[in-house]
């Protein structure tokens, strides 16, 4: 008869536990997580030799005494005993300080505990050895020696979880003392060599430095773009051909079920049109710039940036993770705010929430290239991209310079409080397995992503086909709109058509560039964007000048988030208060800026 047990994963931060939990539920998942910062219980599935299991990923804590809120969540759940088996996850290369959390665990809880030293590979490569069998006599608890990222031992975690399901725990380890126990535990069982982490510290010698950390991440960045966005404009031609086709059949198929005109318009021209736009732009990028980031992340590269950026956003009242979450809004903004939830005091997460926007995702990087492209480097050739990367990257930091003046302004404004400290690990620089970043980096975030986008452009494409299709007076009634906005946007150095596109590009930024063509040209529907060379033409002639592009820029790196990034900030702050904030100062640093902008070209060009 099959047995249903409940098993629940306990450890810090960084040693693998949600390598686990992915390897050992597979997609029985019931929630999503991001290995080495899981910040709530995710849940899952599994069978082993006739047992149903569900396993319990808890947030990574550094004792039983938490220090955030994530940490009293999982210190909680271990001490309220909801499981039938704790398995208690350690990281071999930091051995001496996880067996004192380890043993502080063993002594305190009344279930079965398993012990599973991870990361032995690395531990052997630093010359760490520990005599496992001598461990588990010296504990009282079985301990299984594993490589959870090449699969080695997870067969035998498996085992002694459910050899431990079906016992009683003993009275062992109730009257220990931790620390003690702890300290015997290392000195009889653990050898460490003296060559540990000699690499590791002569990489982040140069890595961590002063006067080299900045300029190499800048450099990591900008090669991270030039390959973005060389890689990226093959596939996405490609895929925006393959729609076009596929949009002639499906129109055809419409008329030869009896579809009438303006049925079929409305739904190819307006909300398929609108929607393979979002994937062919959206699609290439991510798929680029997601398994680079994640690769970065998997080699342990990431908490390096934080650690060089911590001053930086300490000094604008923020906190230290906030240049991780900031890295990920350059994939996009929706992935960035949920990744937001690693930070634990609410009145910083809220920051790093709130101006989160100002980083500008991959869905405003057509638009921006197009542009730099244009009116800044319009010569053809690997240098020529090579420098447009360059200028790019000169957007960015800027992007990240003004959003780290927005969260001094909220620190010292709305959000006033005491910036709180945190504990960064730098984890051992790890050989990435190129294979799983790839399935990771697509599923959790380019699929999640994309599919949100696609959520909310279907009813957006249906909206501008209607405004450009509804005459009054013979007019169209996006030709009233852009004329509304008109004397405002001038004041911007932009002109109605620019603003109106923005604001009906709100689900998805990939689609500002071709709305405010389709009006240009006085189409009716959304096309393919033309070649930079036809592009320039059409931008030039209605009145375009390298002042109204940088404006344009401008306003693209700061104008209110996309409806996706919108519904992600909703449901992450539950507040329609803090919602409105995150759309109005984007909007209203980007409307300032272009003001200045637009007066000073014309002052310059007076004098």
């Amino acid at each position: 008869m099959k047995r249903s047990y409940t098993v629940a994963l306990a450890g810090n931060p960084n040693v693998g536990k949600s390598t686990i939990f992915n390897s050992f539920t597979g997609l029985h998942q019931h929630t999503g997580n991001w290995t080495g910062k899981t910040v709530e219980s995710a849940k899952g599935e599994y069978s082993f030799d006739g047992d149903n299991f569900t396993l319990l990923d808890l947030p990574g804590t550094y004792s039983l005494e938490p220090a955030s809120a994530e940490e009293k969540a999982a210190c909680d759940h271990i001490r309220s005993g909801e499981y039938d088996v704790l398995a208690v996850v350690i990281d071999a290369v930091c051995i001496e300080r996880n067996l004192r959390f380890a043993s502080g665990i063993i002594c305190a809880v009344e279930k079965p505990v398993v012990l599973c030293v991870n990361l032995i590979d690395e531990a052997r490569k630093k010359e760490i050895e520990i005599d496992h069998k001598r461990l588990s006599e010296l504990l009282g608890v079985p301990v299984i020696p594993t490589a959870a990222r090449q699969g080695k031992g997870l067969t035998e975690l498996k085992e002694a979880i459910r050899d431990a399901a079906h016992f009683e725990k003993t009275e062992f380890g109730k009257n220990a003392d931790p620390d003690a126990l702890a300290r015997d535990a290392f000195e009889k069982c653990c050898v460490v060599g003296r060559a540990t982490d000699k690499i590791d510290r002569a990489i982040d010698r140069v890595i961590l430095s002063k006067a080299l950390g900045i300029p190499i991440m800048l450099a990591l960045l900008l090669l991270v773009f030039w390959i973005t966005i060389v890689g990226a404009n093959y596939p996405s031609q490609l895929l925006g051909r393959a729609f076009l086709i596929l949009g002639d059949k499906l129109r055809a198929l419409l008329y030869s079920l009896g579809c009438s005109k303006t049925i079929v318009s409305a739904a190819i021209d307006g909300v398929y049109t609108t929607l393979s736009w979002v994937v062919s732009v959206m699609l290439p990028p991510m798929a680029i710039f997601f398994p680079l980031f994640t690769l970065m992340e998997d080699c342990g590269y990431l908490p390096r940036i934080a650690f060089n950026l911590d001053r930086c956003f300490c000094c604008a009242g923020a906190h230290g993770k906030q240049s991780l979450t900031t890295a990920m809004g350059f994939g996009c903004n929706a992935c960035a705010v949920t990744g937001c939830r690693i930070i634990d005091s609410p009145r910083e997460r809220l920051i790093a929430v709130i101006t989160n926007s100002m980083i500008p995702c991959n869905g405003r990087f057509p638009m921006i290239l197009s542009l730099i492209a244009i009116f800044f480097c319009n010569t053809p050739g690997a240098e020529s991209s090579f420098l447009r990367a360059a200028i790019m990257l000169g957007f960015i930091v800027f992007s990240v310079l003004m959003s780290l003046l927005a969260s001094k302004l909220l620190s010292v404004t709305a959000l006033k409080g005491v910036r709180s400290s945190f504990v960064l690990e730098l984890p051992p620089y790890r050989r990435p397995q190129i294979g799983r970043v790839i399935v990771r980096s697509i599923f959790d975030r380019t699929l999640f992503v994309l599919l949100r986008a696609v959520y909310v452009a279907a009813p957006a494409g249906l909206v501008i086909w209607l405004l450009a299709n509804i005459n009054a007076g013979g007019v169209p009634l996006i030709v009233y709109m852009t004329e509304f906005l008109d004397p405002f946007a001038v004041l911007l150095g932009l002109d109605g058509v620019i603003l109106a596109a923005f604001i009906l590009g709100f689900p998805a930024n990939e689609i500002v560039l071709p709305i405010a063509l389709m009006i240009y040209m006085s189409g009716m529907t959304l096309g393919e964007l033309p070649e930079t060379g036809m592009l320039a033409s059409v931008l030039i002639s209605h009145g375009w000048t390298v002042k109204t592009a940088v404006c344009t820029i401008i306003f693209c790196l700061f104008h209110f988030p996309c409806s996706t990034a919108c519904l992600t900030i909703y449901k992450e702050t539950k507040s329609i208060r803090w919602t409105a904030l995150s759309l109005a100062l984007p909007f209203a640093i980007g409307t300032l800026l272009c003001i200045i902008i637009n007066i000073t070209s014309k002052f310059v060009l007076l004098v």
